[in-house]
């Protein structure tokens, strides 16, 4: 099937034309594909948060291929591929980074994307010469089973799942990322915060790193003092360390993969 949406995630930044170069590609292989900068801001080769914004995004856009590109491994043996959901397909790296929002889509198959290049294919810019034209002729109509072999789902590369532990008056758990706001998202969920035995207005001491902040259980910025924390649910279904008014990631100097304890009632 043919798709009228292409979305776009990368770390490529704003500062150089690697976005719009990989657009030009697409145009001229898909005309009529629109295409959705979802962000290019990811911070460089942090597939983890790549892989945050994109699973937190897809399940809000049309039916689409989902271009991803946070690739440190470019020029490698790791593979490029396009995975099959049932709402539209993802095509990036097999470096985690689609795996989250491809099983938020429905995950039912994966090809190793051997064909549809642009030659010569750059060893350092695989955006561009291979994930660009097959996402763009994906969009145009071209069956996945096209693009290479098909291959095992169940050999795709995943993220390490973070662990969170809940146990009355205490969480652990880590940062799953840090937001332009300067938000701290945590791999904690609501459910979790609830097995703790927190509610509203619960006041709590969250140690993120070897920082500390005393916070409230809000549900929104503003339930905490200008200037004070907050530990609320955020859009995406997960518990978020906030500074009302500023940033939660400044002040405690923490970020993706730092360790976080929630301790209830302190």
């Amino acid at each position: 099937m043919a798709y009228d949406w292409i979305s776009f995630t990368t770390d490529y930044g704003l500062g150089d034309g690697f976005p719009a170069a990989c657009e030009g590609v697409i145009a001229r292989i898909a005309p009529a594909a629109r295409v959705i900068h979802v962000t290019h801001l990811v911070p460089p080769q942090d597939i983890r948060r790549g892989a945050a914004v994109l699973a937190q995004t897809v399940p809000h856009l049309p039916p689409a291929v989902h271009l991803a590109v946070v690739d440190p491994g470019v020029g490698t043996t790791r593979r490029p591929i396009a995975v099959a959901t049932e709402a539209g397909m993802l095509v990036g790296p097999d470096n985690g980074l689609l795996i989250p929002a491809a099983n938020a889509l429905g995950i039912s198959a994966a090809y190793e994307l051997t064909e549809y290049r642009l030659n010569p294919v750059s060893a350092t810019f695989h955006g561009r010469d291979i994930f660009a034209p097959a996402a763009a002729h994906l969009a145009a109509g071209l069956s996945p089973q096209r693009l290479g072999p098909e291959i095992d789902i169940g050999t795709l590369v995943r993220l390490p799942e973070p662990e969170t532990v809940a146990t009355p008056g205490r969480l652990a758990t880590e940062v799953l990322s840090s937001d332009t706001f300067g938000n701290l998202q945590l791999a904690a969920t609501a459910i979790d915060l609830a097995a703790c035995g927190a509610k509203a207005r619960t006041r709590v001491h969250a140690q993120v790193g070897d920082r500390s902040v005393e916070a409230v259980v809000g549900q929104t910025f503003a339930d905490a003092e200008p200037s004070g924390a907050v530990l609320l649910v955020d859009s995406a279904g997960h518990l978020a360390l906030a500074i009302n008014g500023g940033s939660a990631a400044d002040e405690l100097r923490a970020g993706a993969g730092s360790p976080a304890i929630v301790l209830i009632g302190r």
